[in-house]
């Protein structure tokens, strides 16, 4: 089992990027040579049915490596990022028992964070406190409300300006909701987090390319969705019952050919706008693993520097 011999965590590879920079090819070659099963970081390739859209992998590849957490969604099921956070762990832990070392393979940036640093959500705060909090602030003001949060929240109180309505009126919510001061709120996460880190050693692999060199290939890739079928797939999706409201069905590709469908574009202008909303999705995703300092970045042609990080990854 592909664990650390000082404090047994296990061990998980992290291979990240935007929509169409090339982490299949990468992935498959990596997973092959070191011992890998790739596990889905996409919050799209886990549904039944949307396989061209979604740039799902192929039969062919998935006999190459094992895949997991991919097409075993409906469509119509709801799956949210703490049932992805649940099955991921459990597949993980699959994975090493058969002595194969985990590797969480997409660009759904969501998903990773989650998974590895842990799901942390605040209580609801009542509306009838949302409103009691907001009329004191307008009856009373900024510095009332900031003197009143010192007195029971002297650690957030510090760190919040006393004109930041937002953050002001958030701590004095949460207070008047629960009792518990957001600075504890806040603590009680990071021990959290602290605690499921503590179960993986984590190696965050990235791919990036030339902005115009990937732009390029998701314009190419739009040209192969089209060959490959993606309009007779969402018809299909259709003719089955599946609701054009439904939320997979509004995503980048599938909403697409709904609108074309339903006559609310024409034709190049569906594909016009897909390859715009993939190239800004792409944007997105960079952005989002841009945030993350523990990620090493490479061009996905550079497997030789890849491996070489690997290597080290899986001997220590």
């Amino acid at each position: 089992m592909f664990t650390s011999a000082e404090d047994q965590k296990q061990k998980v590879i992290v291979l990240a990027g935007p929509t169409a920079i090339g982490k299949t090819e990468l992935s498959l070659a990596v997973a092959e040579e070191f011992g890998c099963e790739i596990i889905s970081m996409d919050s799209m390739q886990i549904y039944k049915y949307m396989d061209i859209g979604t740039a799902k992998p192929t039969v062919a590849e998935r006999r190459r490596v094992p895949h997991h957490l991919v097409d075993f969604v409906e469509p119509a099921e709801l799956y949210n990022v703490g049932c992805y956070v649940s099955d991921a762990r459990r597949v993980i832990k699959e994975v090493a028992g058969r002595s194969r070392l985990p590797m969480l393979v997409g660009g759904t940036g969501m998903y990773m964070t989650r998974l590895l640093d842990g799901i942390f959500e605040l209580p609801d705060v009542p509306q009838k406190v949302r409103n009691q909090v907001q009329n004191l602030l307008q009856e009373k003001g900024h510095a009332y409300l900031h003197a009143e949060l010192e007195k029971v929240d002297p650690q957030s109180a510090a760190r919040i300006h006393h004109n930041d309505s937002q953050r002001l009126t958030r701590a004095m919510e949460i207070w008047q909701a629960t009792g518990v001061p957001w600075s504890r709120h806040l603590q009680i996460e990071q021990e959290e987090r602290a605690k499921q880190r503590a179960g993986y050693e984590v190696l965050k692999i990235g791919l990036n390319r030339d902005r115009t060199e990937l732009y390029a290939r998701i314009n190419k890739r739009v040209e192969i969705m089209v060959e490959q079928g993606i309009l007779p797939e969402v018809e299909n999706l259709l003719a089955m019952g599946y609701s054009r409201e439904l939320n997979p069905m509004q995503s980048i590709g599938y909403k697409h050919m709904v609108n074309y469908i339903d006559k609310i574009w024409q034709w190049d202008e569906s594909l016009a706008y897909l390859a715009r909303d993939t190239r800004r999705y792409a944007k997105r995703q960079l952005t989002w693993f841009g945030r993350d300092e523990e990620i090493n970045w490479f061009r996905p042609d550079d497997i030789e520097a890849v491996r070489r990080i690997l290597s080290k990854f899986v001997r220590h």
